[in-house]
């Protein structure tokens, strides 16, 4: 049986092309321009966004979707803008119902069908990038060029990629094959085999506050690639971006002849606890996580009948030994704690140098001087809250507030966390990095995850303490990133070597515009899913193979 594709997977064959090759080289590339600007995107593409964003505060989501029973309203922008936006409020029942009556149609197209109508969703939702910025924007807390860059066109970008993975798996192995085994003197036997990609079935993806679309995106885009209806259920502090990304998806379906179902939106009353719910149905059988290490381990011990990815909690380091541009090394690092206030799962948390200093360009560096010029960064960043909180950004929810109260208890503040007040948003909630020093000794202190402006820089005894240090941390706490400054090639070896036994990305030297706590699609990979801080990588191969399974049958033929 031969696939006739929809026309769309035509009309985006080179977007595909391009992707299955970017993901082979592994070099620079991007599918959508990552500035705002109106020379990239036009005159009035920013207004328009910014338009159709307003129009959906203080009213009802326009989603039609089967079984409401009413409406719900959780979120509450971290910049104290008033959002109201009021959401189609679904029994569990229904939407796992709906989502499942959708499945044998979508299997049925076939790969190059599935990939090609995602494709064209991908298309229509870069034609709302703006939008969808806003959204993020004002549900994360994060500054409107971070916004558009990281919840607009790298997270569409990371749902490209995880589509060129799809794809490769799907067609890895010949849809059908003629076999032929010899049988001695008589007419040999021979078969037709046919393969077909079966999905797996309900896939539900849980999202987060902090980063709805980028860290969402690639495991809703190959669920539903590989055939698997997806549930949406969105941080109840961030539907807004999930629910636009679910809105211009099932349009997109719907014209393509299939049932829109196939991507329902889940949002969650105050209370109700709709995640636990949906991944226990045993129609749910693949799962995709962002978020605390607890609720993470409790879908892991508990949803298995299903396929499950989490992402979680981790402690990332930095191992400092030495450098040859202390001033670069200080801005970068210095910017990394600064970038929307540490609330990404990628940033450093704890700066390990030995406490008796270290060897820069400019000559012995005390452990205090390391310190505070890292700090000094930091604060310069900070100084003027105009520019600050395009880097700041707000904070996101209650619990940062509460681990920034929580940790002026411990160690020594080099530099105090302060509020600031945004310049445009009076009532957002602005606080800047704090940076204090611990010992060795305080492992019980950095030996946790403090998600949010808070960073440590830790007197070790020695180098190889600090990689021993790094190394134990991340194998109990685990971590998705780690970076080193040495100068020495044998320190190198070591901490690469640390880093492959921990199973986490490592950084090297990084001084001038490549920060750690970011990465590039179809490049860096995302997580290892090789320690605890998550079970799998976005985006390679295992992520989207076990999202179907191949099911063939034969039948004789004759010559």
């Amino acid at each position: 049986m031969t696939e006739t594709p929809h026309p769309w997977f035509a009309n985006h064959a080179e977007t595909l092309e391009r992707a299955t090759t970017a993901i082979k080289e592994r070099g620079y590339w991007s599918a959508y321009p990552e500035s705002p600007s109106p020379r990239v995107y036009g005159e009035t593409a920013a207004a328009d966004g910014e338009a159709a964003f307003r129009g959906y505060l203080d009213a009802k989501f326009p989603l039609d979707q089967p079984g409401i029973a009413d409406w719900v309203a959780t979120e509450r922008s971290p910049f104290g803008v008033p959002l109201a936006v009021s959401y189609p409020h679904v029994p569990p029942a229904a939407l796992i119902s709906a989502a499942t009556a959708a499945l044998p149609a979508w299997r049925d197209a076939g790969p190059q069908t599935r990939v090609g109508v995602c494709l064209e969703i991908l298309a229509r939702l870069h034609a709302h990038i703006f939008e969808l910025a806003n959204a993020v924007q004002f549900t994360s807390g994060q500054a409107f060029v971070m916004a558009f860059q990281a919840g607009g066109a790298h997270a569409l970008d990371r749902a490209l990629e995880a589509l060129a993975y799809s794809y490769a798996e799907m067609t890895r192995h010949p849809a059908t094959a003629g076999w032929e085994k010899p049988a001695g003197k008589g007419d040999p036997l021979r078969m037709t085999k046919t393969f077909h990609v079966v999905p797996r079935g309900v896939a539900l993806v849980i999202g987060c506050n902090t980063f709805p679309t980028w860290n969402s995106y690639p495991g809703l885009f190959a669920s539903l690639a590989t055939g698997n209806p997806v549930v949406v259920k969105p941080h109840p502090g961030a539907v807004l971006p999930l629910a636009i990304t679910v809105r211009y998806a099932r349009a997109a379906l719907e014209e393509a002849g299939f049932d829109p179902n196939l991507i329902q939106l889940a949002a969650e009353a105050p209370g109700e606890g709709l995640a636990k719910t949906l991944a226990l149905d045993p129609a749910v059988r693949i799962i995709d996580f962002t978020g605390s290490t607890e609720f993470g381990d409790w879908l892991e011990a508990n949803a298995r009948q299903a396929s499950v990815y989490t992402e979680k909690a981790g402690v990332n380091t930095i191992v400092v030994d030495s450098t040859d541009d202390f001033a670069g090394m200080c801005r970068n690092i210095g910017f990394s704690l600064t970038l929307y206030s540490g609330q990404m799962c990628t940033t450093p948390q704890n700066i390990l140098v030995p406490a008796d200093g270290i060897e820069t360009d400019q000559g012995h560096k005390t452990f205090d001087e390391v310190a505070a010029a890292i700090a000094a960064v930091v604060a310069k960043l900070t100084g003027d809250p105009a520019r600050a909180v395009e880097l700041t950004g707000a904070i996101v929810n209650e619990g940062v507030l509460t681990r920034l109260s929580e940790v002026t208890a411990v160690g020594e503040a080099v530099l105090p966390s302060t509020p600031l007040t945004h310049p445009a948003f009076a009532e957002a909630t602005v606080r800047t990095p704090t940076v204090l020093k611990l010992t060795a000794a305080d492992k019980a202190v950095y030996g946790r995850e403090w998600f949010g402006p808070i960073s440590f820089v830790i007197a070790t005894d020695s180098t190889e303490a600090s990689i021993d240090i790094f190394r134990s941390t991340v194998l109990s706490k685990g971590a998705l990133t780690a970076s080193v400054y040495s100068t020495s090639d044998p320190v190198l070896a070591a901490m690469e070597s640390a880093s492959m036994d921990a199973g986490v990305h490592l950084s090297c030297n990084l001084t001038g515009g490549v920060f750690v706590n970011q990465s590039a699609a179809f490049s860096d990979f995302h997580a290892t899913g090789a320690n605890p801080a998550a079970n799998a990588a976005l985006t390679d191969g295992a992520y989207v193979s076990n999202r179907f399974r191949v099911v063939q049958s034969r039948r004789h033929t004759t010559a």
